[in-house]
């Protein structure tokens, strides 16, 4: 009888195992190895192949103080041509009449959390500023050095002027400058055919240079004159040599997109040199370069006409000595 008992218990738990099999499918069981699935992420930990950014990478920002009821200027070396702001709790904009000098306030009173700004000017510099309230700001009135201009090059409170522009053909700023002062600094006449001359003034072409897309052209105005020469403008235009009678001149006018030393007032007796960065170009034989120096309320204007043979022999500037 107990043979018959244990039997039929055997057999109740086979039935068992087999209704338990059906009714729990299998789990796939997933493990995860310690060196792909870091059980703690720090800060410097990304998804991906990355590099730490280091503190020699860091632009240092300038602190600043603003306020509510009174208004921060900030002066730049040069025009400035971006404004970003961190937070709408500061306003600035451009003073009226002056590009190179912006005013920031705050627009709300005792904002607690610190903000920033950044500026780019037009020279290529990047200025970032970290942003406080403070009911009597320490400084209402600042003045941003250029380095270039007063020769320190260790001055590394922002960027060197590595900002590149579209219109200078993706050339740094910096560069820009550094070529036409020294084409400024050597002073060098090697075109000699290429003036002007009309009632005691005289407007010369001394040079062209060529460098990653730009031209530099290397003019002088003389007044020989006691009347002095106010310019009004300087416009260089590419025309036909030869123009019909009764037909519709066509010119093509090209802006020049930087310049060194522009007086705007020749004084009698005395002498002005201009450097001008005019984008790269070529033209057929059947048309040339006008460069127009024209007067300011008078009629002693000045015309050069360049021919494309003086353009293509446009020194390059790899042979100059930059500094």
């Amino acid at each position: 009888m107990k043979r018959v008992f244990l039997a039929i218990a055997l057999t109740l738990g086979v039935m068992g195992a087999n209704a338990q099999n059906v009714e729990q499918p299998e789990t796939e069981v997933v493990t995860f190895q310690a060196d792909t699935y870091p059980q703690e992420m720090s800060g410097d930990d990304y998804n991906g192949l990355t590099k730490k950014l280091t503190f020699d990478r860091m632009i240092p920002p300038y602190g600043m103080e603003v306020t509510y009821d009174k208004t921060v200027h900030v002066i730049f070396p040069s025009a400035v041509r971006y404004v970003d702001l961190g937070s709408p709790n500061l306003i600035a904009g451009k003073a009226d009449g002056a590009e190179n000098v912006i005013r920031v306030k705050a627009t709300v009173k005792n904002f607690r959390t610190e903000t920033n700004f950044s500026v780019i000017t037009e020279s290529g510099s990047f200025y970032t500023f970290n942003v406080k309230y403070a009911d009597e700001p320490l400084l209402l009135n600042i003045e941003m050095k250029d380095f270039l201009e007063n020769g320190d090059t260790t001055d590394f409170s922002h960027t060197r002027m590595n900002i590149h522009f579209r219109e200078l053909a993706g050339e740094s700023p910096l560069l820009v400058k550094l070529i036409m002062q020294s084409i400024y600094k050597e002073d060098r006449r090697e075109i000699r055919h290429l003036g002007c001359k009309r009632f005691g003034v005289q407007f010369l072409l001394k040079s062209v240079h060529s460098h990653n897309g730009l031209f530099y052209f290397h003019t002088e105005t003389r007044n020989r004159s006691n009347v002095a020469f106010r310019t009004d403008f300087i416009r260089f235009k590419i025309v036909d040599k030869k123009v019909p009678k009764r037909t519709a001149i066509q010119e093509r006018v090209i802006d020049p997109v930087r310049s060194y030393n522009e007086v705007l007032v020749t004084e009698g007796k005395s002498d002005v040199r201009t450097v001008y960065a005019v984008p790269q170009f070529t033209i057929p034989d059947d048309k040339l370069l006008v460069i127009e120096l024209f007067e300011k309320d008078g009629g002693r204007h000045q015309t050069i006409r360049v021919e494309n043979a003086d353009l293509v022999a446009a020194r390059q500037i790899n042979e100059l000595k930059i500094k």
